[in-house]
């Protein structure tokens, strides 16, 4: 069994390795294709136009897909933070929802409150909630982080 394991680990390292040489080979080749159009359109340019024409030409072209690229990337980004956002406020509901629903907590908290009594506990509950709510506001005024 374990024998067939190793065997089952060098396939598949040799298989993802002669797919990533495939991978690097067709993208060599179409960096190569890409200069060779690019070449080819600034001398038809050049021909026609002029030098300055063609320099022009072709920064506009490569300022064009820089701008499309930096768009693209902005909303990925804007995409991973909503994601991230949605998957905290998850995580902070999943968090409090497990710690309610433990049952040796809610066994220290009936112990607590028979050890100090409830009309004792009542004043200290409401500091406690007074203090965490004063927290939570400042935590959620300082997290902001400024527009990159």
């Amino acid at each position: 069994m374990f024998a067939r394991m190793i065997d089952n680990f060098k396939d598949s390292t040799g298989t993802a390795l002669r797919l990533t040489s495939l991978a690097a080979a067709a993208a060599f080749a179409l960096l190569v294709t890409t200069s060779f159009l690019c070449a080819a359109a600034f001398v038809f340019v050049l021909e026609r136009y002029g030098l300055l024409q063609a320099c022009l030409a072709g920064a506009g072209v490569f300022f064009i897909v820089t701008v499309i690229a930096a768009g693209c990337y902005m909303l990925r980004k804007n995409q991973v933070k909503k994601e991230l956002r949605a998957r905290e406020a998850e995580a902070a509901k999943s968090a409090a929802h497990t710690a309610l629903a433990d049952p040796m907590l809610v066994a220290a908290g009936i112990q607590v409150i028979r050890a100090i009594g409830i009309k004792k506990l009542i004043p200290i509950l409401a500091v406690g909630g007074l203090a965490l709510g004063l927290l939570a506001n400042r935590n959620a005024q300082t997290g902001e982080t400024p527009a990159e």
